[in-house]
């Protein structure tokens, strides 16, 4: 059975004080720091890195996507993000909003470039009209994400081409 964390273990038995300037200490300074607006988190370290991301949806269901799946995401402002994920199936989520790109006031951090390609994006979710007025033009807005799963290219084309055709070139 376990009792302790490993983080608890190590506390329990201190290095031996030749390695201590050399070990990297644990503590409660190195862990991770998580921010979030109304539409996404994300990780404010720069060396920080999310093993997944969670979509979240008005209904209240989540699914999540592990990062080692991510495949190409494209931005289109007038269509919105499209992420592909390829593991046992190949995903597309569609992610419809407003200034998905705009970096944030305190930050140069932002949901596409320095938050999903740098896999700091913790999760997503879908606003409700309430929210998307509170945030207006100030902040990026998630009106609808969109899951589909496909097993041929042909499936996968027909769904964008209903959804979003710009993506298609």
């Amino acid at each position: 059975m376990l009792d302790g964390s490993v983080k608890d273990r190590g506390r329990q038995k201190p290095p031996a004080k030749g390695l201590s300037g050399i070990l990297q200490s644990k503590d409660s300074d190195s862990e991770v720091v998580e921010d979030s607006l109304r539409a996404f988190a994300y990780l404010r370290g720069i060396r920080d890195r999310a093993a997944a991301v969670e979509f979240r949806f008005l209904n209240g269901n989540s699914v999540w996507f592990p990062y080692a799946w991510l495949g190409t995401c494209h931005f289109n402002p007038s269509e919105g993000l499209l992420i592909k994920f390829s593991g046992d199936l190949v995903y597309l989520v569609l992610v419809k909003g407003s200034n998905l790109d705009q970096p944030l006031a305190d930050t140069n951090s932002n949901l596409t470039s320095s938050g999903l390609q740098r896999h700091r994006i913790v999760w997503m979710r879908e606003m409700n009209e309430e929210e998307i007025r509170q945030v207006g033009e100030t902040g990026p807005t998630i009106d609808r994400i969109e899951v589909a799963e496909f097993q041929s290219h042909d499936d996968l084309k027909a769904w964008l081409e209903k959804k979003a055709p710009a993506f298609l070139n």
